[in-house]
């Protein structure tokens, strides 16, 4: 779908969680030659439906032609269809390297943040550690090159995970030589270890040696809504747990502070993307308040927050510029989450509306110099 392309009037604005679509061979492309017959790929079924093969095994989440919708960006029918392809649907910018920098010139963007879609789809039904890393390891290859020639505007961001701590470590420092200036982890794992466990300490402390942040980003999750709590009916249950992603985010946050990892590790950059921002304030006024009442002797969540930790927010906030100044300015950053099509093609006019709510210095960090700081962009 055609979109009029505006332009950001505050230049060093950088975005800090884009995303590409991936091409559908990339890991038949780019895997190692033995993990190649297990690559995922895009099938077709019976009906003429697309679907996403792990493993050489249907996917039971990404199916239905579900995968035509991903690129669906400002489209009102999100009906899937046997015509409706994935790689037919890949808007301007979100396969291209080429495009992706005419689109950022046109919007006056200086450097972009670069995420997968596929990427985030497949280890909610992975439990191979070693295949996992395997996919993870082609993606990275690829998204390094994807990058590698946009003068240093795209920036390649890591894909680990947690099945294999020792492995993720291993490819953060292989992935980081390669170009990538930072690495992000999905927001559950298969093992049911919380993030900020000891157990992930050697990915911590690769992290800081290589003086790279983590991020932890929203992915399919294996668990529902309330899994075992409510069960939620089939009418609005797409909806509600597209908003229950923010919850699993935020237990995973809090587990570096309970289990004191910002505290073992006070050189570990962390941060949490696509889960909003506006709730932070609340969330560290409570922990900070809750270790008081329990007299509980630790730096406070708040300042552990400020020194070490980073969110990024989406343009269409209104409670969140209100709140960045208080929990810390140097915190906070925004991203476009394109192509997505959960999120607007209209974030100039939004992220405008945000920025122009800010104080100066405070909108110079939010809209780029977070992100240039935290990744070390030149």
């Amino acid at each position: 779908m055609a979109y009029e392309i505006k332009r950001f009037p505050f230049d060093g604005t950088v975005d800090a969680d884009g995303h590409i679509l991936e091409p559908a061979d990339l890991w038949e492309t780019y895997l190692e030659e033995k993990y190649k017959p297990r690559a995922l790929r895009i099938g077709v079924d019976d009906e003429g439906y697309e679907y996403l093969e792990i493993d050489r095994t249907p996917s039971l989440r990404s199916r239905k032609g579900s995968l035509g919708l991903l690129g669906a960006m400002g489209e009102k029918d999100m009906r899937p269809r046997p015509d409706r392809r994935y790689s037919d649907n890949i808007p301007f910018g979100a396969g291209d390297p080429g495009e992706r920098l005419e689109l950022m010139a046109q919007e006056n963007l200086e450097h972009c943040l670069l995420y997968p879609t596929i990427g985030l789809l497949w280890e909610v039904e992975i439990t191979d550690p070693e295949l996992s890393l395997a996919y993870c390891r082609a993606y990275n290859r690829w998204i390094a090159d994807f990058c590698r020639d946009s003068g240093g505007k795209l920036i390649p961001i890591a894909q680990l995970t947690l099945l294999d701590v020792e492995g993720s470590v291993a490819e953060l420092e292989r992935a980081v030589k390669d170009g990538c200036r930072g690495a992000w982890v999905n927001p559950f794992n298969h093992n049911r270890v919380i993030h900020g466990s000891p157990v992930h300490d050697p990915l911590f402390a690769k992290c800081v040696e290589l003086d790279v942040p983590l991020a932890i980003h929203p992915t399919f999750t294996p668990h529902g809504a309330a899994d075992g709590i409510f069960d939620w009916p089939r009418e609005g249950r797409a909806w509600g747990e597209a908003i229950w992603l923010r919850s699993i985010v935020q237990q995973a946050l809090i587990s570096f502070f309970s289990l004191g990892t910002l505290e073992r590790f006070p050189a570990l950059r962390l941060g949490v993307l696509e889960a909003g921002s506006g709730w932070i304030g609340a969330m560290l006024d409570r922990m900070d308040a809750f270790s008081e009442s329990l007299n509980i002797q630790r730096t406070p969540a708040s300042e552990l927050f400020r020194r070490q930790c980073f969110i990024s927010g989406d343009p269409d906030e209104t409670a969140a510029p209100h709140i960045i100044d208080h929990v810390g300015a140097e915190c906070f950053m925004w991203a476009s989450d394109y192509p997505h099509p959960d999120h607007p093609h209209t974030w100039v006019d939004d992220l405008t509306r945000y920025a122009e709510v800010l104080a100066p210095d405070t909108r110079a960090k939010v809209l780029g110099g977070n992100v240039k700081r935290i990744y070390r962009l030149g």
